[in-house]
C-alpha cells in the first residue's frame, strides 16, 4: 500500500510523516510508507496540526473544514482525509494552485 487511497465515497486518504519546526512548509518525499511533510509550525499546542490542515486545504483547493484529521492527533505519524479534493495526491508536489 501506497502514502495514499481513495475511499468508497472518492475522498483522498494521506498516510503523512511529519516534521514540524522546519525552515519551510512542503511534501519532502517518502518516509517508509508515508509522505514526509515538513512543517514550519512547531509541535505545540496543536500549531503543527493546524498548519498541516492549512497547508493541505490550500493544496487541494477545498475548505478547512474538509481537511480532516482521522488519526495521530500527538504523533508525527497522521492519516488525513480529503473530502472532494480538486486535485489528485500530486498537487502536493506542485505549487498552490491559483
Amino acid at each position: 500500500m501506497g502514502w495514499y487511497r481513495y475511499d468508497e465515497a472518492k475522498n483522498l486518504v494521506l498516510t503523512l510523516y511529519i516534521q514540524p519546526g522546519a525552515k519551510n512548509t512542503a511534501a519532502d518525499g517518502l518516509h517508509g510508507e508515508a509522505l514526509k511533510i515538513k512543517l514550519a509550525a512547531p509541535p505545540v499546542e496543536g500549531k503543527a496540526n493546524s498548519a498541516l490542515i492549512k497547508f493541505l486545504a490550500e493544496r487541494f483547493d477545498v475548505p478547512l473544514s474538509h481537511v480532516i484529521l482521522k488519526q495521530g492527533d500527538k504523533s508525527r505519524h497522521k492519516v488525513i482525509m480529503i473530502q472532494q479534493p480538486a486535485y489528485g495526491p500530486e498537487m502536493l508536489f506542485s505549487e498552490a494552485p491559483g
